[in-house]
């Protein structure tokens, strides 16, 4: 796998999971094979698209749940052929919509996977919709476990901080 920054790699075609992968959980390991399996199935390479750090802590200081050398180790080991890290700053936040389309471009993608609340661009001004007008789009619905329940990182760091490590490791899915 080829790790890139944003805006340096061009591609004739691709299968793209844009994402924080905040843990690479189960929840997104199956957006991730998805990603893998469709362009292998296409001919394209597959591509993750992340950001370090989440955007979940620039913002609001949540806990980190896989150093960047970690989850890109992890996202790896899916079978991904490029991985794209996105330096998640001050001025990253004041990127606009139409920038990131425009960098999304470059890759040519053939498909799109994203979770239906994806949004983007500064003020959020982007979302699922404003992609799909550019790009063929697949919604990924969330993963969930035996008790019902949705595996998010945001769960999984309220269990942490819980004290729940076992459910977490079951959550995570890399014991």
């Amino acid at each position: 796998m080829e790790t890139h920054t944003e805006g340096t790699l061009t591609l004739s075609g691709s299968v793209i999971a844009i994402g924080a992968f905040d843990g690479v959980h189960k929840g997104h390991q199956e957006v991730i094979r998805q990603t893998v399996r469709r362009s292998r199935m296409l001919g394209v390479p597959s591509l993750v698209y992340t950001f370090d750090p989440p955007p979940r802590h620039y913002f609001s200081g949540a806990q980190i749940l896989t150093p960047i050398e970690e989850k890109v180790s992890r996202i790896a080991m899916l079978g991904v052929d490029h991985v794209v890290v996105a330096r998640f700053d001050e001025s990253y936040t004041k990127r606009s919509a139409s920038s990131f389309v425009t960098e999304l471009a470059r890759l040519h993608p053939l498909c799109i996977h994203v979770g239906n609340d994806f949004q983007f661009g500064q003020n959020r001004e982007g979302n699922v919709e404003l992609l799909a007008r550019h790009f063929p789009v697949q919604i990924i619905e969330p993963v969930h476990c035996p008790d019902g329940k949705t595996i998010s990182s945001t769960r999984i760091r309220h269990l942490l901080s819980q004290g729940e490590t076992q459910k977490t490791l079951s959550l995570l899915g890399w014991q």
